[in-house]
């Protein structure tokens, strides 16, 4: 790519406006060089006076022009005289050439007659008759004009983007947009260069296998996979791995976003589809790769009303005609990204457009490993620095996370005038992310850092008496981002929860603000957050999961998503007192649980909580030496290995 760019900076650029300034010096050049031998106009001269120049001898030649205009050339002793002074030097004071003068006569015959008689007498030396073409008239009175359009042409050009053509369109509008990554010089990126991500890789392998080899699966009487869908929360490699695909397949890769092709005008949607189809043919075997498809390809209503919107549905039509419209033989494969599948029209997700569904998901440790060790190349980090260690403190991270927090990492560490990046830099850019940046100049009143030191130490005692909790890896009441304290869990990473599960999150998510009531029997503002966390939970027990014993096996979940934008609710209003009523209960018995919890452990808190004013920042080591080993703490290295 970078000898790309070379070639494209050694070529010489021509200025339109500097091929306009030319021409319009050619024109001059033109005018004068057609206008005579003299760069300056001949001075205009009676009849009287010519023939007064004429008896005195003074006039050497004389050329007559279509029989009415004659210019009259002196000879070198006429030009001495002072009465031709204004003639005989031109604009640039050198001698005049002529033709020095001109005047329109009257009967050319008669001023033929007169030529000749001068002529035998002696007193002129030559004359002419030719016709003249004002061919310098004519190109001065098309100057203007001429300019005029060329200016046009250029700003119109300009309005196009610089591109010519277009389908008779003047501005050149309905070229598609997507950007074509030449598969010898752009694109770099290999299957070895996406980590983790293994089972989307294999599935997506059989796409590479034929763009290598398309007779293989032919010969068979397979057909081409007309398309795959990338599936997946944001940041998890969707268009790392589309452009692995071109990078391995080693073919022609058309990248444009969704919403590339909506525009203000009606029809240029449909137009870009067509004619990126078309290249994409031309170039076969080719991949379109179309990120945030659900831009253009979003479920189509009944009755929505004509304007922006139905537009969208005319390049959505046309999408869905040219991907079932090209031949089996094209071999054309549409790949495309979103984040949300479940709005995408179902005609659009159907066999013989979208053949296959590859979901990308999270990573796990396991891949967040080697994720890291992609990231951790270009840096220059301490010897032996332990990348599963780092996969455990980044639970729930997408690869984008991943490479932000590397990036923050190596911020952090230059702010510090180190020389290398070392684990506690990672720990600090993890922090950084998940908490946002540290406070340390906040005012706090020693009464707010009890309060806040309590509290805090309320969801880590919680958390630490119960076996289901998250297991902690540090507390502190620095204030970051809008938070005035935090504390720092190492989640499990479960494929299915459990009830009990659940309840021993809630319980210790209430722990802050039971916390506060049996310390100082009062509450506070503060757990604004975890009250938000816990009623999400509880109301996803009762109304998706079903885990709600009065409410019963139902959900009131829809995956399409359109219930969001319905004004009913799919239950009764009597259902509806029900589910308020089960979530409060929920919420409420995990607060008394949490309180009682802490009844018991009354002084530990206390003790954890004067800690935590004096450190401000505590550790698993701190809970220990207060509360002793968990022993329900699950050896996280088996997973690991």
């Amino acid at each position: 790519m970078a000898k790309d760019n070379n070639q494209n900076s050694n070529k010489f650029k021509i200025s339109p406006w500097l091929i306009y300034t030319a021409i319009l010096l050619i024109f001059l050049f033109i005018s004068f060089i057609t206008g005579g031998s003299s760069i300056q106009e001949p001075a205009q001269l009676t009849s009287s006076k010519f023939n007064n120049f004429l008896e005195k001898g003074q006039i050497e030649k004389v050329i007559v022009y279509n029989k009415t205009e004659a210019e009259v050339y002196l000879n070198a002793a006429a030009l001495k005289d002072a009465t031709h002074k204004k003639v005989a030097k031109d604009i640039f004071d050198r001698p005049n050439k002529g033709p020095h003068y001109s005047f329109d006569i009257g009967n050319d015959q008669i001023f033929q007659t007169k030529l000749e008689k001068a002529v035998n007498e002696g007193k002129l030396k030559d004359f002419n008759f030719l016709p003249k073409n004002n061919w310098s008239d004519i190109l001065i009175s098309l100057l203007p004009i001429i300019i005029i359009i060329g200016v046009w042409i250029f700003i119109m050009r300009k309005m196009s983007g610089g591109g010519g053509g277009g389908g008779g369109q003047i501005f050149n509008i309905g070229k598609s947009k997507a950007k074509l990554f030449d598969e010898k010089t752009d694109i770099k990126t290999t299957f070895k260069d996406v980590a983790g991500l293994e089972g989307a890789k294999e599935e997506i392998q059989e796409i590479v296998e034929f763009l290598k080899n398309p007779e293989k699966y032919t010969n068979l009487g397979g057909k081409i996979p007309k398309g795959a869908l990338l599936v997946g929360p944001p940041g998890t490699g969707k268009t790392l791995l589309a452009k692995a695909v071109a990078g391995e397949a080693q073919v022609p890769f058309f990248s444009l976003s969704g919403s590339d092709f909506v525009e203000m005008f009606v029809g240029v949607g449909a137009s870009r589809v067509r004619d990126l189809f078309k290249q994409a043919k031309e170039k076969s075997p080719a991949i379109i790769f179309i990120d945030e498809i659900d831009a253009v390809g979003r479920a189509r209503g009944k009755s929505n009303m004509s304007g922006g919107n139905d537009e969208r549905e005319n390049t959505l039509n046309q999408l869905l005609t040219e991907m079932d419209g090209f031949g089996t033989n094209s071999n054309v494969i549409v790949l495309a990204a979103t984040n949300r599948a479940d709005v995408l029209d179902k005609a659009l997700m159907r066999a013989g457009r979208f053949d296959r569904q590859i979901f990308v998901d999270l990573p796990d440790i396991r891949e967040r490993a080697e994720i890291f060790k992609v990231h951790l190349a270009p840096l220059k980090k301490v010897e032996g620095l332990d990348t599963d260690f780092l996969a455990k403190q980044t639970p729930g991270f997408s690869g984008a996370d991943i490479a932000n927090v590397c990036n923050e990492a190596a911020l952090i560490a230059a702010r510090h005038n180190k020389t290398a990046v070392d684990k506690q830099d990672f720990l600090d850019a993890v922090d950084r992310i998940v908490g946002g940046l540290e406070k340390k100049n906040k005012i706090v009143t020693p009464e707010e850092k009890k309060a806040i030191a309590i509290h805090e130490a309320g969801h880590a005692t919680v958390s630490w008496m119960l076996e289901h909790a998250a297991p902690l890896i540090k507390v502190t009441i620095v204030p970051r981002g809008q938070s005035l304290g935090a504390a720092w869990y190492l989640p499990e990473e479960r494929l299915i929860v459990r009830p009990d599960q659940m309840l021993d999150e809630m319980c210790a998510t209430m722990g802050g603000r039971a916390a506060e009531k049996v310390t100082f029997n009062r509450i506070s503002t503060g757990a604004l957050s975890d009250l938000e966390k816990v009623t999400k939970q509880a109301r996803a027990m009762v109304t998706i999961y079903g885990l709600n014993e009065k409410i019963g096996n139902v959900t009131y979940y829809d995956s399409t998503g359109q219930s969001e934008y319905s004004f009913s609710k799919p239950y009764s209003e009597e259902t509806a007192k029900i589910i308020d009523e089960e979530i409060s209960l929920l919420i409420e018995s995990q607060y008394q649980r949490a309180i009682d919890i802490l009844e018991e452990n009354k002084d530990k808190l206390n003790q954890l909580a004067n800690i935590l004013i004096e450190k401000e920042v505590i550790f698993k080591d701190d809970l220990e030496a207060i509360f002793g080993k968990r022993t329900f703490d699950k050896n996280l290295e088996e997973v690991v290995s």
